[in-house]
């Protein structure tokens, strides 16, 4: 018979319920049987030991909280006896655990597109950026032109990518969408982007282009509006040299070590932290084992388990870095008078979760266990280093996947307890922590983790999901979000608008 609650470690006060609890039920613990004071719904916690008011109550083997009231064995444990210990800022010490893992060379592949500039993409396609939101329609316009006339015609079609920014939005605004942007067009999922512009706004194309790195030029079309007569004859005219270039490009063998694989959970619940987050961490640790990247984000969900990050640090030099990227999110939240704990979502607490300490916790598992963290990349950067990097992005679910693409993620892991229908820029795999939401959902999720709680493997479930990952990559698997046409991003905003 399978069990009913799991206790994730030994010196946990709580345990997870694994199906849903009766008042009443008696169930045995590693303590001993204990009896449900109250119904525990599935992923939430069972008090398994007494925890006296004020004392930290223990999940994952780490506080998640304190005690807001006694709390008896058997009680049901949630937002009503039990509080974040949270503070706007904390001092760290470096406690470097670990060492570097020992690359893996097993010949492990998979058929990529390999860009004049080195980068390597797992699909071929043509993409309409734009400078400024008041062209977003012509945009779209042309994108479905371009798509109906060339789409398997040598390439995976047109896209693109609307946004509301561009125009009157000055300093680190302006930053903002210009680095998403100039992410957006050197990924390697794109063989030729165009980027059509308006000719009043701030993000103009000349100042736009100064973004660029020359090597990225070479596969980049402009349109400025306001200089054409006919912006679809001219529009097409540019897309149809660009798809010729595109037609040039093949899929070939590459090694796994030129994957970029971001990591990111959206509507999570009890179970995430159980099933699906250390299921993509195991994957995560495969992918860097053999030489690959992970990415990393949501950097508010690290708050309260940011120290397990920082101690995996590869040098003093990322330790400081991780410092500094948990710090300045705690100071923008500061500066705008927000508590840094306003977290988790109402989602999050009615699928079990109750305070920021448990949410990361459970959200840094994505990360692996084994890879050590070798860099922080600002928002819109490249990750350059292959391992573990943290990339700086809010947990937003479309501002932080769009920025895991702008890092150079292409291909997104994502876990949900909740559900959604959410795709990025780059295909996006949903990732199911429980059995339930995979059987309702099999529009929007990719792969079923809840069969961790049925009984099977961690490890070999594990082995499933790179492989799958392998076949996307490969282009002979679509992620749910690309089959549905489920595509978008958003841009981080911070300041003022004009």
């Amino acid at each position: 018979m399978a069990p009913k609650i799991l206790q994730l470690s030994p010196v946990d006060d709580v345990a997870v319920a694994l199906e849903p609890l009766d008042a009443g039920e008696a169930v045995e613990t590693p303590l001993g049987v204990v009896a449900a004071r109250a119904p525990i719904p599935l992923g939430h916690k069972l008090a398994i030991r007494r925890v006296s008011c004020g004392a930290p109550v223990r999940k994952y083997g780490f506080p998640i909280g304190v005690a807001a009231q006694d709390i008896e064995p058997g009680e049901w444990v949630h937002t009503h006896n039990l509080r974040t210990a949270l503070t706007e800022r904390g001092s760290y010490v470096y406690r470097p655990s670990g060492s570097p893992a020992p690359v893996l060379d097993d010949g492990l592949t998979f058929m990529g597109y390999v860009r004049a500039d080195g980068q390597v993409g797992v699909r071929n396609e043509i993409w309409i950026l734009n400078t400024v939101g008041c062209v977003n329609k012509v945009a779209e316009r042309l994108a479905a032109m371009a798509d109906a006339r060339w789409r398997g015609r040598g390439i995976d079609g047109v896209y693109h990518f609307a946004h509301p920014y561009g125009c009157s939005q000055l300093g680190d605004d302006l930053t903002y969408t210009q680095s998403l942007l100039a992410g957006l067009v050197r990924h390697p999922n794109a063989a030729a982007v165009l980027v059509i512009g308006l000719g009043c706004e701030n993000n103009r194309i000349e100042s736009f282009r100064e973004r660029l790195a020359p090597s990225s030029l070479e596969r980049v079309a402009f349109l400025e509006l306001q200089r054409t007569a006919d912006e679809f004859a001219d529009g097409l005219r540019l897309l149809e040299g660009l798809v010729e270039r595109a037609q040039a490009c093949q899929r070939q063998p590459v090694p796994v070590s030129r994957l970029k694989l971001g990591l990111k959970c959206g509507g999570s619940d009890g179970l995430s932290g159980i099933t699906a987050n250390p299921l993509v961490g195991q994957v995560a640790d495969r992918i860097v084992a053999r030489g690959g990247t992970a990415l990393l984000t949501e950097v508010p969900e690290m708050f309260g388990a940011e120290t397990v990050l920082m101690n995996r640090a590869d040098s003093p030099e990322t330790f400081a870095k991780i410092v500094d990227l948990i710090q300045s999110w705690k100071d923008y939240y500061t500066r705008h008078g927000q508590p840094v704990y306003e977290n988790p979502s109402p989602g999050n607490k009615a699928g079990g979760i109750t305070t920021l300490e448990e949410k990361s916790l459970g959200a840094v598992q994505k990360g692996g266990r084994l890879s050590q963290v070798v860099d922080v990349v600002a928002y819109g950067d490249p990750a350059v280093k292959p391992g573990l990097n943290l990339v700086s992005a809010p947990g937003n679910d479309m501002v932080s996947v769009s920025a895991l693409a702008a890092s150079g993620a292409q291909l997104i892991l994502f876990t949900t307890g909740r559900g959604t229908p959410f795709g990025g820029p780059v295909p996006t795999l949903k990732i199911a922590s429980n059995h339930p939401l995979a059987e309702s959902k099999p529009g929007w999720i990719d792969f079923d983790a809840g069969r961790i709680v049925l009984g099977e493997s961690m490890d070999a479930l594990a082995d499933e999901l790179l492989q799958k990952v392998i076949r996307v990559a490969s282009g002979e698997e679509l992620a749910k979000n690309e089959v549905n046409g489920y595509r978008e991003i958003a841009i981080f905003k911070d300041g003022v608008t004009l």
